[in-house]
């Protein structure tokens, strides 16, 4: 069984229900979510034994956190404890022409104030196969940036590939340093690297000539990030697969949903799905990254299928309330081979 380690942070989610305004909100829906925590979640769902890493305090909010986390069979026996808060969002969900909205209020968490030495990375990645992080991580804090750079490369040294999602969030940088300054010391040391449309442009500088993601009209096309891929390979030249995620937004309930994969050498491009009824698209991309992962590691040598896998368990997701993607390998397959009528299964 394939081990995966992820690392960052975890958050109580609270949500408006339906489709209410925070004005109009007289309660709001709590679960949890984050995007590492997110990906952990998939990779259990699959059948793999992944360890989320974190740090949080020792209160009962954190431990219903935890359960949460077991019940998916998530493995937690390296986090850290300390500090005083977990972190929130409030998330105000969309519909047709207004988007959703999320306010973070994750000021001073757990993890926020984590130091390098806090975790002892050698211990943690022992027998592991894979460690993923994510851009949000090192957004937080210079303490969650040093921390993610020393298990970065406590990893390479150790032989466990390392993925990334930029997942660039530009209410988070508050800490005097921006993502420019802070993530290529982090992504030179990654073996597989994932963005959407706009990430590579608003961390790197690299966009595909003429592309503008307001104006899709929802569609995408996919071989316009085919320059994207190549220039971040060889600005990240450890990489040996660079992904872009490519959504085309309709409106908030209406996507078009599809992904590029670049080896090296050959641009692979899954097919794309049109998502009519989105009921929650929050942890759309982490259900990707936990395909991909899943996908890389079981698919060996066969990047097209596990590109195409990532693309439909994120799909799926889209049909799934709250952050985690509660789907099953044998389900992600069956939407592969063009099964989405969902009739009812008996």
């Amino acid at each position: 069984m394939k081990k995966v380690v992820t690392f960052g942070e975890i958050m109580l989610r609270l949500a408006t229900p339906d489709y209410l305004r925070f004005c109009q909100a007289k309660e709001f829906t709590a679960t949890f979510g984050g995007g590492e925590a997110n990906v952990a979640v998939s990779l259990a769902n699959y059948g793999l034994k992944p360890e989320f890493v974190t740090r949080m305090p020792k209160n009962d909010i954190a431990e219903s956190c935890l359960k949460e986390l077991h019940k998916y069979g998530v493995g937690t026996s390296h986090v850290v404890y300390g500090g005083d808060r977990l972190g929130i969002y409030f998330l105000e969900t969309g519909a047709v022409a207004r988007p959703s909205k999320v306010v973070y209020d994750r000021a001073h968490s757990a993890i926020a104030e984590i130091q390098p030495g806090m975790i002892n990375w050698e211990e943690v990645l022992t027998g592991a196969d894979w460690f993923h992080w994510t851009g949000i991580t090192p957004a937080l804090s210079q303490g969650a940036a040093d921390a993610c750079l020393e298990a970065i490369k406590t990893a390479n040294k150790m032989g466990v590939t390392v993925s990334t999602d930029l997942n660039f969030r530009k209410n988070l940088w508050k800490y005097g340093k921006t993502a420019s300054e802070v993530m290529p010391a982090l992504v030179e040391g990654c073996d597989v690297i994932l963005g959407n449309e706009e990430d590579a442009e608003k961390v790197f500088g690299i966009k595909p000539e003429g592309f503008d993601v307001t104006a899709t009209g929802g569609k995408v096309k996919a071989a316009e990030f085919e320059s994207v891929c190549k220039q971040l390979m060889k600005r990240f030249p450890r990489a040996k697969k660079v992904i872009i995620t490519l959504r085309g937004s309709i409106n908030a309930n209406h996507n078009t949903w599809a992904g590029v994969l670049w080896d090296g050498q050959q641009l692979f491009e899954s097919p794309s799905y049109d998502i009519t009824h989105i009921v929650d698209r929050v942890g759309g991309g982490d259900s990707f990254m936990g395909g991909l992962i899943y996908g890389l590691l079981t698919y060996t040598g066969d990047d097209q299928k596990a590109l195409n896998f990532a693309v439909a368990a994120s799909c799926l997701k889209h049909t799934i309330y709250g952050d985690f993607n509660m789907v099953t390998v044998p389900e992600v397959e069956n939407l592969m081979k063009g099964d989405g009528s969902g009739r009812v299964s008996r």
